[in-house]
């Protein structure tokens, strides 16, 4: 019974060749997985479009005015609450 059991689940398995000192199927196998990826690489590359001069002012003056208005907003923000909390510990006897 158990030699049947062993022989109906050795069956359901792919018959794995053996990979000895002189088998290069692991090494045939990554150089294709390789070699595909640099062909993936490729196409993506072709993909990419570089920026024009006008784009990178524009974007580049975007994120100096975007700098400024974010400095000025929490700016105003921390003076609110060091005002805030200053009068809140001035009525508890703080400062």
């Amino acid at each position: 019974m158990a030699s049947k059991a062993v022989m109906a689940s050795s069956d359901d398995q792919p018959i794995k060749k053996k990979q000895g000192p002189g088998s290069f199927d692991g090494v045939v196998a990554k150089w294709n997985e390789f070699s595909r990826f640099l062909t993936d690489v490729r196409a993506e590359m072709r993909k990419v479009v570089a920026p024009s001069r006008k784009e990178v002012q524009v974007t580049t003056s975007v994120v100096i005015v975007t700098v400024f208005l974010f400095g000025i907003f929490f700016f105003v923000v921390d003076w609110i609450f060091r005002v805030g909390v200053n009068a809140l510990l001035g009525k508890l006897g703080g400062m």
